[in-house]
């Protein structure tokens, strides 16, 4: 099973990974600016979400092998990757195992150690929806308020929805295997995972994702990374400031 992505543009091969419950429908505009720069970019879908298949088994291990099998399928030899939270985790596994094949790595607000599972509102809420009562997408939205009071969040997750059948919305993404396995996402980065090349960390001034007292550890992971900073943002940082951030990472991938 090959993972569903967006190729637009010509050039190096840059590779976009989602985060948790996204889908690279998030990086459309973004994905746009990057190409107009001379890459080939690849706005992908990762299982279980988006317009990619399900599966019962869901890992950082057996998604880097989805990205190994995809870059196989479509004969990319030489990557840059840039991923967001969990995107981002995966882009830091993929580029210490396969260090040959990804010449460039962008992480964006996440970090190599572990985070305690902190999206169980958001998946009480989601999974709270009964979808056999056919509701239509903003009382959907009314529900996911009790459960989720921030508007963003919700409009980020709406997007999730499309019509199953003519009156019958689902979610694209796997919700019952995504609540199953959600310990996974928060997983630590392998301590003899090792990445020798140019790395850029983006982080977020409000976001609490990656500390100050976390850069001792992320540099015995990527000893060349270098980190930025976008004030006044939070976690969706890409989102949330994009003229900055295009400009911060266009500037790495061309250096």
């Amino acid at each position: 099973m090959l993972l569903y992505s967006k190729i637009e543009g010509q050039g190096k091969p840059l590779l976009i990974l989602h985060g948790f419950l996204g889908m690279s429908d998030n990086w459309k505009t973004l994905g746009t600016q990057y190409a107009a720069l001379g890459f080939e970019v690849h706005l992908i879908d990762l299982r279980n979400h988006g317009r990619s298949f399900h599966d019962a088994a869901f890992s950082y291990a057996v998604m880097v092998q989805d990205v190994l099998k995809y870059c196989t399928h479509y004969g990319l030899q030489t990557i840059s990757v840039m991923g967001h939270s969990m995107g981002g985790k995966l882009a830091m596994l993929l580029a210490t195992q396969y260090p040959n094949l990804v010449a460039q790595l962008v992480v964006a607000d996440i970090g190599p150690k572990y985070y305690p599972q902190h999206h169980h509102e958001i998946l009480t809420g989601l999974n709270a929806i009964d979808f056999s009562t056919q509701p239509q997408r903003n009382e959907v939205d009314t529900q996911l308020q009790e459960y989720i009071p921030d508007f963003g969040t919700r409009q980020f997750l709406l997007k999730n929805l499309y019509w199953q059948t003519p009156g019958q919305l689902a979610f694209r993404f796997n919700l019952p295997v995504l609540t199953q396995e959600i310990e996974q996402v928060g997983t630590a980065l392998p301590e003899s995972a090792h990445y020798d090349l140019p790395t850029l960390f983006v982080r977020g001034g409000n976001s609490k994702y990656i500390l100050d007292t976390d850069w001792e550890l992320i540099l015995t992971h990527f000893p060349l990374a270098k980190v930025e900073t976008i004030p006044n943002v939070g976690h969706w940082l890409h989102a949330e400031n994009p003229t900055l951030f295009f400009s911060i990472t266009s500037q790495f991938l061309n250096s």
